[in-house]
């Protein structure tokens, strides 16, 4: 069966959403949105990966007394990951896997666009849903480029990435003002890349 899970970058795109989203359902129009691909061709692979039990498909409930707009919701077929399915584990264990190599990749591109003086990955690359950013840059950046790199890695891994970005300046003067909100990031669970700041992070404001 997982000759069958190979060589289709829809069926590849669709895995990675519902991995990124175990317990989200989602309809048909809504998954074409998220991962850019053709509803044809989403139907399709949603088919095969139902076939073999890793989705589950089901229709949404309809409460009495609902409006035209929520009937109509009501009315579609919705798509989520089957948890309880054998392949569940392996496939979760495969794309982690190919996360962190696509990761890797990604880290070394924001390294190159531009003179990075700290970068570091939190919130959800190290499993903090409620982390105020997943992602942190001083640093001359391209935003142009930043923003492009950022993008094409959303569509990979299937979920948003939030990030902040600060000039050297920024982030010198939001660290001599205690800025509540640099010092949350800073205090947080994260995984530093790049620290070559002049004046470390988490070293006393000087008085």
């Amino acid at each position: 069966m997982l000759d069958r899970l190979i060589g289709s970058k829809t069926r590849v795109r669709l895995l990675q959403l519902f991995l990124a989203n175990p317990k989200q359902p989602f309809f048909v129009r809504e998954l074409t949105r998220k991962i850019s691909a053709q509803i044809n061709a989403v139907r399709n692979e949603l088919k095969t990966l139902e076939s073999l039990s890793i989705v589950e498909a089901s229709e949404a409930p309809l409460s009495t007394g609902a409006a035209a707009e929520a009937v109509a919701a009501a009315q579609r077929r919705y798509y989520r990951l089957n948890t309880e399915s054998l392949l569940y584990p392996e496939l979760r264990a495969l794309f982690l896997k190919a996360r962190m190599v696509t990761e890797k990749d990604f880290v070394k591109k924001i390294a190159d666009a531009g003179a990075i003086q700290y970068l570091a990955l939190m919130g959800s690359f190290v499993g903090m849903t409620d982390a105020p950013t997943d992602l942190v840059v001083v640093g001359k950046v391209n935003r142009d480029k930043l923003n492009s790199l950022i993008k094409n890695f959303e569509k990979e891994i299937g979920r948003e990435i939030n990030f902040t970005v600060m000039t050297p300046q920024e982030y010198k003067y939001r660290r001599d003002v205690t800025d509540r909100f640099l010092y949350s990031i800073l205090d947080g669970k994260k995984i530093v890349i790049i620290d070559a700041l002049p004046e470390k992070v988490g070293a006393p404001v000087p008085v």
